[in-house]
């Protein structure tokens, strides 16, 4: 067994992804979701067909309690914490800086900010060997928008994931000698629930692709691996990291194609 892994945001999307390749390569893992028992269900069941095991735990990442709560029942159901996945987010729907509501605001932070840094908490309160724990690993998943600065009417998610980037480099920088690694992977346009409105459309698709130098926007299972990766002891000597995972990342203008 890999160790015990938990996955805030696990039943869809990247976290799913992560979560079915994490299975596989032997980690008991803990599924997060926060409305969507159906989905998150489905991921175990997934993983347990392939031999893996894993359970599903509700908690809303925006509110302490909930974080409380879902750490101490994964105690409980699967064992001490080895590693987690910080995956659970949301946008903020498109609104202009004109038209922000600051309590639209507050819960965008709560979840995206809040709710990594208590999930991070309560990982530390386990892991760190300064308290008795065996180390482990953790990722944060950021977004390319933190460093490009969002597209139009993204700036708040943007900002939120640039405060992740932020928060990963300080952490590591104070867990690292307690047997803690702490990285962060930043996705470019991925295919996924959050992005439906973009994938599910030609057009839009068309569009976002073209800014993007692969010329297409990612599987959710190619953000997965580089997260599996980041928590594996293969990447032992990694701390503190901000990967970009944004096939070859953002692009204005004209393409050149190579001829010969």
């Amino acid at each position: 067994m890999a160790g015990v892994l938990l996955i805030t945001g696990g039943a869809r999307g990247i976290g799913a992804a992560t979560a079915r390749i994490a299975g596989v390569r032997g980690y008991a893992v803990a599924v997060n979701y926060r409305e969507r028992r159906d989905a998150a269900d489905q991921v175990v069941a997934d993983i347990e067909a392939a031999g893996g095991k894993a359970a599903a735990f509700q908690g809303d990442v925006g509110v302490e309690a909930d974080v409380v709560r879902l750490f101490g029942e994964v105690d409980s159901q699967l064992g001490r914490l080895t590693a987690l996945v910080n995956s659970a987010g949301i946008t903020g729907n498109g609104i202009a800086v004109a038209d922000y509501s600051g309590d639209a605001l507050t819960r965008l932070m709560a979840v995206n900010v809040n709710g990594t840094m208590l999930c991070c908490r309560e990982a530390v309160r386990r892991m760190s060997t300064a308290i008795g724990g065996r180390g482990g690993s953790i990722v944060n998943v950021s977004s390319m928008a933190a460093a490009i600065g969002g597209r139009a009417g993204s700036v708040d998610y943007a900002t939120s994931k640039a405060a992740v980037d932020c928060f990963t480099v300080g952490m590591a920088k104070e867990v690292g000698d307690q047997g803690i690694r702490v990285n962060s992977l930043r996705p470019g346009m991925t295919v996924s629930d959050m992005t439906e409105q973009v994938h599910s459309n030609p057009e839009a698709r068309k569009t976002i692709s073209a800014t993007i130098a692969m010329n297409r926007i990612a599987e959710t299972d190619e953000m997965a691996e580089p997260i599996v990766w980041l928590l594996s002891d293969e990447a032992s000597f990694i701390s503190g990291a901000v990967l970009d995972a944004s096939g070859g990342g953002f692009m204005i203008g004209n393409r050149t194609i190579a001829k010969r």
